[in-house]
């Protein structure tokens, strides 16, 4: 049985926990994990255990993974009842993956739950569920980092008696929690642009200012540097934990957008910060490229490339999110049992377009049986019964092992999510050596690496142009939450290249330039009157 320690102390004693803690739902205090007053639980009942640093970091962790304490359904974090989102569709990878994928050429979902079809077609306003859902799921992750941070100062922690050796731990897991905090605030910027904003020095209960995306981003910058010192050696953490490598990576990506999110270019930098990832020991797994995506890469040689996973598990995990929702949403029943899962959801395939960028390069999983040319009359099931047997099926995720066998579940995955990994470091590198950053022979180099075990055509100096580039990250790290940030950062996004659906047209149209940022949730204007609308919605 595959075992993924961080998953399990995650369910260990978070009853306890529920009654310790709870979020108070909406963005006045998004930001804000309180104390529960209890007659028979309290928080420093709570940390009497020297273990419940360790519970309350997993509950970090697998808040990327999880919806709440029951997992399926029923105990969500972000509370239940009328008016709050189905708890399946509120996982934070999952919306995260749907923001970033079904609103570009790369993938197209048949489903029509209310506001979804929106994001096929780029047409979202400021009451679409899913935007709502993962801006309260960035917030309530954010929350638990304060709360964390809060109760782990050098002044508590000595009330408490804790040990020197407990306080050593607790150091870092303090750096891993900022690294998270971190992690969180740049999906909030890139999704969102300007945020709420608060950490663990803000009184609880006050609602958050809203902070540019600017004084976010030199916050993030600013956080990943002052932790270095204190994060675990690049592949010296458990598994499923960040260490330095997961820092720099993040530090990477936060600088080689800063001309989007900050008008400023810092490629400089943001090269120096790839080079940090390359030389930091992970590699590039010398496997197949779709062991990369199945239920064993943790163990098959793909950790040696998975920089950072969101990790699943399918016992111990049972989440509707995730690598769940990815392998059967991706499937009809026929090729679900290929993938190693008990059903397929009819839910998403690729758009005409990326096909063709794709160029048949092996990595591009296509699945047969679909419409050719791959035309997509109407993307979803309310004006067209067949949507999902237009277009083109991909599958790039599976519950199988490496060697074939079965995961231990056919309903939920143990495959882990790669949010980061060297490929894209490699990547990013030849970006940067294209536009004057880096060595060009080098970037080829790393690209012809990727490009060999994937067993497709090896390049020269003069095929590496910058489109070249997009089309590559396309190809190799397509449907793992790249492609909308990559468009906008190569200006693709808004005009210049266009996908059937864009902005509502059967064959594409160009998008208005504010929809580079998802709008502010209805719901929380409302709450919270220091937050502001972004421009152009209403």
């Amino acid at each position: 049985m595959k075992m993924k320690n961080l998953k399990m102390l995650s369910k260990i004693n978070f009853i306890a926990f529920l009654l310790v803690l709870f979020l108070l739902i909406s963005c006045t205090k998004d930001l804000d994990i309180v104390p529960q007053d209890d007659d028979d639980f309290t928080s420093e009942i709570f940390y009497q255990n020297p273990n419940s640093y360790k519970q309350f970091l997993a509950k970090i962790y697998s808040g990327l993974a999880l919806t709440g304490q029951s997992n399926v359904a029923g105990n969500s974090d972000l509370g239940s009842g009328a008016g709050t989102v189905d708890e399946g569709f509120s996982q934070y990878l999952r919306g995260y993956w749907q923001l970033q994928e079904l609103c570009t050429d790369e993938a197209i979902i048949a489903w029509n739950d209310p506001t979804i079809p929106d994001l096929n077609t780029n047409s979202w306003n400021a009451d679409n569920i899913y935007t709502e859902a993962f801006f309260a799921r960035i917030f309530f992750q954010i929350g638990l980092c304060n709360e964390f941070l809060r109760e782990t100062t050098d002044a508590k922690l000595s009330e408490r008696g804790v040990t020197d050796d407990l306080k050593t731990q607790i150091k870092m897991f303090r750096a891993e929690v900022r690294f998270l905090r971190s992690l969180s605030y740049y999906h909030g910027i890139d999704i969102f642009g300007k945020i709420p904003f608060a950490t663990e020095a803000d009184f609880l209960g006050t609602p958050p200012p809203m902070k540019s995306r600017v004084f976010v981003f030199e916050y993030i910058l600013s956080e990943l540097n002052a932790i270095n010192e204190d994060m675990a050696a690049p592949r010296a953490n458990e598994y499923a934990r960040a260490d330095q490598a997961a820092a720099w990576m993040l530090k990477a990506k936060l600088l080689l957008n800063a001309k989007v999110y900050t008008g400023t270019d810092r490629s400089a930098e943001a090269l120096s910060a790839v080079n940090q990832v390359i030389n930091s020991g992970y590699t590039i797994a010398q496997i197949p490229y779709s062991n990369l995506f199945k239920a064993d890469n943790n163990i098959n040689g793909a950790q040696n490339e998975i920089i950072f996973p969101i990790a699943y598990d399918g016992i111990k995990t049972c989440s509707y999110g995730g690598t769940t929702f990815l392998i059967h949403g991706s499937s009809d029943n026929t090729l679900a049992l290929s993938l190693g899962v008990d059903s397929g959801w009819r839910g998403f395939r690729t758009r005409q377009e990326f096909v063709s960028v794709a160029n048949n390069d092996p990595r591009v999983m296509i699945v047969g049986g679909n419409t050719d040319p791959a035309f997509i009359t109407n993307p979803t099931v309310t004006q067209n019964p067949d949507a999902f047997l237009e277009g083109k099926k991909l599958i790039k995720y599976s519950n199988k092992r490496s060697d074939g066998s079965l995961a231990q579940s056919a309903t939920f995955p143990d495959t882990d999510f790669p949010l980061f990994r060297m490929a894209d470091a490699y990547l990013m590198y030849a970006e940067l050596a294209v536009k004057g950053f880096g060595d060009i022979g080098t970037a080829v180099g790393y690209v012809n690496a990727l490009r060999t075990r994937a067993n497709s055509q090896t390049i020269t100096d003069n095929d590496l142009t910058i489109d070249f580039v997009l089309n590559e990250r396309g190809k190799e790290l397509y449907w793992e939450g790249h492609r909308r940030q990559d468009l906008i950062r190569f200006g693709k996004y808004l005009s210049g290249y266009t996908w059937q659906w864009k902005g509502g047209a059967l064959l594409g149209v160009d998008i208005p330039e504010y929809k580079l940022v998802y709008p502010i949730p209805r719901k929380e204007l409302t709450s919270n009157s220091n937050l502001s609308q972004n421009i152009g919605y209403n």
